[in-house]
């Protein structure tokens, strides 16, 4: 691989995941390791990999793309964090009241920044209690009631006019932990 110099340690979020489309973990850790990539690790099965790379955020994610559609026939969005981008996805949560309930809290990684009205379309379809902060490429989302039972995540895309995909705070917090014991 060429690039540059330095690894960086990336989260790599796999949109889509699960149910008719799986992705299997063994394969696809023996897949990126023999890529070149370095600390390969994987999250469940839902989606979920670590890796460090010499190469750009950008060719990172089109070199991973490559790699899932030539051995797995995956085409479905990737999205990928710095290390040091989740540290500060984690501290930025706006919702810390609701972390004792970790799957009540969400955050959804945006493939771009949605506009204002984007997001102030989205914030006037939330009920009961449910409360949402984008900051950036990144909605925190708090359900009290159940993720599974709200309106907002089956429209979000639409209204936001981006892609997104989504993990728990508990996933969120297991994955930042393994990157940090990344060399």
């Amino acid at each position: 691989m060429s690039g540059k110099s330095t690894r960086n340690v990336f989260i790599v979020l796999f949109r889509g995941v699960g149910g008719a489309t799986q992705l299997p973990t063994a394969p696809l850790r023996k897949a990126l390791a023999e890529a070149g990539f370095g600390d390969v690790s994987t999250y469940i099965n839902s989606g979920n990999a670590m890796l460090s790379s010499t190469l750009t955020p950008k060719q990172t994610q089109a070199e991973i793309a490559a790699i899932v559609a030539r051995e797995f026939g995956f085409e479905k969005d990737i999205m990928l964090v710095e290390r040091g981008d989740w540290k500060r996805i984690l501290k930025g949560n706006p919702f810390p009241d609701a972390v004792d309930r970790p799957t009540t809290l969400h955050v959804f990684i945006l493939a771009k920044k949605p506009e204002p009205a984007a997001i102030d379309a989205l914030l006037a379809r939330a009920v009961g209690g449910e409360r949402l902060v984008v900051r950036d490429k990144v909605l925190y989302l708090h359900v009290p009631e159940s993720f599974s039972t709200s309106k907002l995540p089956p429209v979000m895309d639409r209204i936001l006019g981006t892609v997104s995909t989504a993990r728990n705070w508990r996933t969120m917090e297991a994955l930042g932990k393994m990157a940090e014991e990344i060399g």
